[in-house]
């Protein structure tokens, strides 16, 4: 029977389908793998996330129905990835609230250690090399409007309904000189669909690291120069001796 409400009306969001989705370990193991933008075989997410083939089969069917996760098959396989940047952001900001995972060998340990030191959050630069190019750029002028802290309740910072917009992060004249003279598209950055300069949170170091188009394309840019390597087997990757004396050549950022 009919109460008056329109027909088709939507009501509240309905966080517990999602919730449900992220909560097994397994799933949240296989969702962690792909937070560095990759598109992974199935057989891939098995062997980063600890289960087996079949399993990660199973995780990876609900995920994709549950709109998580997009499938596109090249050739005889399927590959895997997130469905899109706002998965990523959600995934980070429960990182930032989540406790810390128990270390039980020297493998995890290892693997936690280089995750924190550097790693990429969807396609831009995270943990502590990212933290670090944020807080350089913003050391040298090449981006102005905050002081890449995050500080929980001050006047204008970090509020959690608008994180990653609310502090007005603008690049400098100089900056754009700086980063087109390295390669990276800074053009393109500014004048596309996407939002061009925005932060996020970073879970492991609680200060701010770049993201946005422009995070995106310094990213790339970096990859290509050489100057980050991906490490097997995980979303962490390593800062190249090319490109520690790249940052400091024309950033005067030193990273340890």
């Amino acid at each position: 029977m009919s109460r008056g409400y329109p027909r088709g009306m939507a009501g509240d969001t309905d966080l517990a389908p999602v919730g449900a989705l992220i909560g097994d370990p397994g799933r949240a193991r296989v969702l962690r793998a792909l937070t560095d933008g990759r598109e992974l075989p199935a057989s891939v997410l098995a062997a980063e996330a600890g289960v087996a083939p079949s399993t990660a089969s199973v995780h990876l069917r609900k995920l994709v129905d549950g709109g998580l996760v997009v499938a596109e098959r090249h050739g005889r396989h399927r590959y895997f990835r997130l469905a899109g940047p706002d998965v990523a952001r959600a995934l980070e900001a429960l990182a930032r609230i989540a406790p810390d995972a128990p270390v039980r060998s020297l493998r995890e340990g290892t693997r936690a250690h280089a995750v924190r030191a550097a790693r990429t959050c969807y396609d831009h630069l995270a943990g502590r090399l990212g933290v670090a190019l944020m807080t350089g750029f913003v050391d040298e002028g090449v981006l102005t409007g905050g002081d890449g802290r995050h500080e929980r309740g001050r006047a204008r910072g970090d509020r959690p309904s608008a994180i990653g917009r609310d502090l007005d992060y603008r690049l400098t004249d100089e900056g754009a000189r700086r980063l087109s003279d390295l390669g990276v598209d800074v053009d393109g950055a500014l004048a596309g669909p996407r939002t061009p300069i925005r932060y996020c949170v970073d879970w492991s170091e609680q200060a701010h690291h770049l993201s946005g188009a422009l995070g995106a394309a310094l990213a790339a840019r970096m990859f290509e120069l050489e100057w980050v390597a991906r490490l097997p087997r995980t979303r962490a990757v390593r800062l190249t001796d090319d490109g520690r004396a790249g940052l400091a050549e024309h950033f005067a950022i030193a990273v340890d």
